[in-house]
Order: C-alpha cells, then sequence, then structure tokens
C-alpha cells in the first residue's frame, strides 16, 4: 500500500508550505511562556506506545542495520502484514491477492516476529478481512500463541474495511469480498472473528475499526441506513472488543495547518471515548484506543523537517490523551511523486521514515536505509521518556512552541519544546510547580533542521532556553538538591467521558479534554489515486519491495501496486 498524491495536489501544497501563522517575520524572537505542572499526571508512558508500520513486501525490513534503527529509535511496537495489503494477505501461504505475485520469501510471519524480537517490540497483527475467514485468523492465532509460543497479544481484524466502497461512488479503496459490505456486516463478522480467535487463546485482544472522527466517512450514512459506521460496528460487537482502531493523517494545506493538528486530538479522543462508554458499558475503561497509522500525508511535508516535529507532537499528544498504541506509517514506502522543496528543504514525498532508495521525476532519493528527518523527530523521544514514566501536566502560551513534560523513573524531570517556526529562535521562559529544577546549565537533546543526529550539549538554564528554528530541544532536569523533585506524581484516575456537544455549524461533536490530569499536590512515588503507478529505477529486471506494496523492476520501470482512496486518506 503506497500512500501517494495527485500530483497537481503536490504541486499546490508545496507552492504554499511556507505560507501560515506559524511563520512570523524573520528577525522576531518573541518569548514564550511555558508552565509544568510536575505534580499533575497525564497517565504512564505506554509500554508499547511507539509503534511503527511494516509490510510484507519489504524484504529489507530485518536486516541487521534496519533493526538496529528501529531499536535505536525506541520502536515498541511494529504493526504487520501492512496496510491495506492485510486485506489480501493470506498468513499460512505467504501469499497476496491471487497468489501470483512475487513476495519476498523473508518476510512471512516467523521472519517478521524474529525481527520483532531483534528490535524489543511487541508485534500488532491486522487478521485479513477482506479476503480472509474467521478461521484463517484463528488458525493464525493458534500457530502464533500455540504452536509457537509468540504471544500476540493485539489482533486488529481488517484494515479501513470503510473504504470498501459502501460509501460514496461504490469503488473504495479496500479489499472487501463479502456480498454485503455494511458496516452491519462488518460488526457480525468482528463477532464471529472474536469468537473464533479467543476459543484457541481467551487472552488475545481483539480490535474494531473505526472511522476517525471528523474524517471521511465518519457520520455518513448510505441509502436505508439508520446510524453510520462506528455506531452500527459497536451497537453489534461492543461486547466482542478490546480496542478500537482509527487512523489519523490530519493534513493540512500548509506546513503550519499539519503542526497545529495535535491540538484536535482531545476532541477527537473524546468522541472515541463517548462511543466506548455508549457501547461497551462497564468495560469501557478497559477498552484502549490504538492511532496504527499517521503520518504527514495530505501536508506538504512527509520527509522534511515539519514533518520530524509533526511526530513526537502528535505520539505524545495521543498518549496524553489516553491512546495505548501509534503506529507511523511507514518503515520504508518509497513514492511516485517527485521531490518539492519545503522551507528551503527536499522533500521526497516518501512516508517512510527510512529511504528506499526509489527515483521518480528524474531525482532519486538518498541511499536506501537513510534515515529521514520523521526518522530523527521519532527517535527524539528517546531523550523524553521511557515507557512506564510519568507524562505530567504542561502548557504553552504560544501555539508556535509545543511543550511535553515527562517525570523519569529516576526522579528528574525531562521537557520537549518543540519549535515550530521555520524562520525564527525562540525565547522561551518556563516555570514549574511540583518540581524544584537544579540550579545551573542543563543538559539538551535537540534535533534541528539539516541535522543528521540528536545532538547532547550543556545549554540554556531550566527556566531560560532559546530554541533554533524548526527544531526538537529536550531539557533533561535534575532535582535541586534537597527538595522533594525526585518524588513521581500520583497517576491521575481515568477522565470522565465529556458530554457530547452540538457545534455552532450544527455538527456533533465533544468538548475538548482540557484538564485530563488531576492535581496531586506535593509529587509522590477525496481524491483517488490510479491503480498503478511508476517510478525509475537503474536495476532492470530485478524484484525488491516497498512497505506493504508488491514492487517489480521491469525494464527500468518500478511498478508499484497502489490503491484508490476517497480524499487525502479519508480526510
Amino acid at each position: 500500500m503506497l500512500r501517494h498524491f495527485v500530483a497537481g495536489a503536490v504541486a499546490v501544497l508545496a507552492a504554499s508550505a511556507g505560507v501560515g501563522a506559524l511563520a512570523p517575520s524573520a528577525g522576531a524572537a518573541p518569548t514564550v511562556g511555558i508552565r509544568v505542572d510536575a505534580g499533575t499526571s497525564l497517565g504512564t508512558v505506554p509500554s508499547s506506545g511507539i509503534g511503527l508500520n511494516t509490510g510484507f513486501g519489504d524484504e529489507h525490513m530485518g536486516t541487521a542495520k534496519v533493526s538496529s534503527l528501529m531499536k535505536a529509535a525506541g520502536v515498541r511496537q511494529l504493526r504487520y502484514p501492512g496496510g491495506s495489503g492485510a486485506d489480501e494477505y493470506h498468513w499460512k501461504t505467504h501469499t497476496s491477492g491471487d497468489g501470483k505475485g512475487w513476495i519476498p520469501s523473508n518476510t512471512d510471519f516467523d521472519h517478521f516476529m524474529a525481527t520483532a524480537k531483534r528490535v524489543g517490540a511487541q508485534p500488532i497483527l491486522t487478521a485479513n478481512y477482506g479476503s480472509g475467514t474467521p478461521q484463517e485468523a484463528a488458525d493464525w492465532v493458534k500457530y502464533a500463541n500455540v504452536d509457537k509460543g509468540y504471544g500476540v497479544k493485539y489482533w486488529e481484524i481488517g484494515n479501513e474495511v470503510y473504504g470498501n466502497g459502501y460509501y460514496g461512488d461504490g469503488k473504495g479503496w479496500e479489499r472487501d469480498d463479502h456480498a454485503d459490505k455494511s458496516p452491519r456486516e462488518y460488526g457480525k463478522n468482528l463477532v464471529a472473528y472474536s469468537k473464533a480467535m479467543k476459543a484457541v487463546d481467551p487472552t488475545v485482544k481483539i480490535g474494531a475499526v473505526l472511522t476517525t472522527p471528523g474524517g471521511w466517512p465518519d457520520k455518513e450514512k448510505a441509502p436505508g441506513d439508520t446510524a453510520d459506521w462506528n455506531n452500527t460496528v459497536l451497537s453489534i460487537a461492543g461486547s466482542s472488543i478490546d480496542f478500537v482502531i482509527v487512523h489519523w493523517y490530519p493534513g493540512g494545506t500548509t506546513t503550519s495547518d499539519l503542526l497545529n493538528t495535535p491540538s484536535r486530538i482531545a476532541a477527537t479522543t473524546s468522541e472515541l471515548r463517548s462511543l466506548i462508554a455508549k457501547y461497551t458499558g462497564s468495560r469501557a475503561a478497559s477498552v484502549e484506543i490504538a492511532v496504527t497509522e499517521t503520518d504527514g500525508v495530505g501536508s506538504p511535508a512527509l520527509t522534511s523537517q515539519a514533518a520530524a516535529l509533526f511526530a513526537p507532537d502528535t505520539y505524545m499528544t495521543w498518549f496524553e490523551q489516553g491512546a495505548t498504541h501509534v503506529d507511523w506509517w511507514n518503515l520504508h514506502n518509497g513514492t511516485d511523486q517527485a521531490p518539492t522543496t519545503v522551507h528551503g528543504q527536499t522533500d521526497y514525498q516518501d512516508g517512510g521514515i527510512l529511504s528506499a532508495g526509489t527515483c521518480a521525476g528524474g531525482k532519486c532519493e538518498p541511499p536506501r536505509d537513510t534515515p529521514f528527518p520523521t526518522y530523527w523527530g521519532i527517535r527524539s523521544l528517546t531523550a523524553l521518556a521511557q515507557p512506564g514514566d510519568t507524562m505530567v501536566k504542561s502548557s504553552s502560551r504560544n501555539s508556535s512552541v509545543a511543550v511535553h513534560a515527562v517525570r523519569s523513573s529516576n526522579g528528574g524531570l525531562n521537557v520537549m519544546l518543540i519549535n515550530k517556526s521555520p524562520q525564527n529562535a525562540a525565547q522561551v521562559s518556563l516555570s514549574y510547580a511540583g518540581f524544584t529544577p537544579a540550579a545551573g546549565a542543563v543538559t539538551t537533546v535537540s534535533y534541528a533542521k539539516g541535522h543528521t543526529a540528536l545532538t547532547t550539549a550543556k545549554r540554556g538554564t531550566a527556566v531560560a532556553q532559546k530554541l533554533p528554528p524548526y527544531s526538537i530541544t529536550t531539557l533533561q532536569l535534575k532535582p535541586a538538591s534537597g527538595t522533594a523533585g525526585a518524588d513521581k506524581p500520583t497517576p491521575a484516575p481515568t477522565p470522565t467521558v465529556p458530554t457530547p456537544v452540538v457545534s455552532a455549524s450544527g455538527t456533533t461533536g465533544t468538548r475538548a479534554q482540557g484538564e485530563i490530569g488531576a492535581p496531586v499536590g506535593q509529587p509522590t512515588p477525496s481524491s483517488t489515486s490510479g491503480d498503478l503507478a511508476s517510478t525509475g529505477v537503474s536495476n532492470a529486471g530485478t524484484y525488491s519491495a516497498l512497505g506493504g506494496l508488491l514492487v517489480i523492476a521491469a525494464g527500468g520501470v518500478l511498478v508499484l501496486r497502489g490503491r484508490r482512496r476517497r480524499g487525502l486518506h479519508g480526510k
């Protein structure tokens, strides 16, 4: 599955990349007030939260170099067998579709599990709903957890099943061989999959595919339907699932739009929680939210610095709102689009975090497996948090600087500051509650535009920092001697589900969770893409793979088995 755009749309986006509220006049360096309340917990960093998509067509997925890069980036979850390809993939025979296409032999399920083990990541598997059966999925559970002892806990039932053509023009992008493609049928089959799989291993967790609130086809009703996809599916299968699945592709006309999208996550989560509470009753608190695909597609930036800043902000905002998994799209992806220039930096229009080494428009990506800036954006999270650390409340007085804060297990406090301005440095003034930082220069770990690594240095103080333009800077603070700063905050109770409200435009929404944490006093321990896309390569007559795509290089042309979508990732 390749994420790509209509070429004309890309040109328009690229031309407007530098326009937006986050690009003030050059030379300005406003002082931004940052407040960190280290005594107000937002919950703990999930054990396998930082995830990444992998595909059965990616023959380089398990190499020593790639595994090492993923491990160094703190990747704790790997999704397999890959996007829309999962609804055509048959795990037992390691075939896709009609079974006649070439698939790398080193990407079958056992090879994938070996990669996950090397990386230290938990797997999340997508069972084939489009062309599979409950029995096929149950057999996979038996092989994985009974025969092999892999202990795979999380299982999605299908990929973007709502994209099967039931809504809109009837064509869709997701394979679904069921005669009835309605949400009612998916709900009934979801129950059947859950029953068959849990009969083999009652400990597995089953995930339901939902439409993302605010994105197409959310709240659509087909002729004759009385409810939309989410309400219909959950009304039938709410008692049979353990987590819900959404894909987060917020896009944006400008890079500024993209970098402001994390502010919408609270309202999105709130609506999902309302749905979960409505249909799962007393189990609602234990039903998880998994964001199994996200990246900057639909905006001008996919590999350049804006996407790198978007990544950690998105991961952390979802975690702070209670999501347990966030999986970036993709490890390797490739592109059929010519590179663009975004704020003076080449953007290869590639959804992968590592270069696939492909060429388009007469220009080629960096050598295979070269980390894109998005890789370093994700890797920046290793300086902020480890699984089990406590996220604490923080706020910024200016949307041009985002902030996230975490109490580490060693008693310190880490504060990530993201300067979203492509042109201007930001002077930051920080204040703290529930934590007294040690005086003197502090250790910072930063990633700035044009860098090819994270940089660790002693810079500034706990109360004053100057952030380079378009940068991620994490302060690693130690408590002042003799203070109670080494104690961890008490985890906040699960927030109550907000009451749905009706917006001024008449569309149904929910109030954002402005105060998810609880004070604890002193801290204690629509456009469619073509079915085929082409891009030039140098090795004629060879075979390769990108993400979840079957790739055949023949006569100097790399043929990518693409897919049709409505809008940009359901936007």
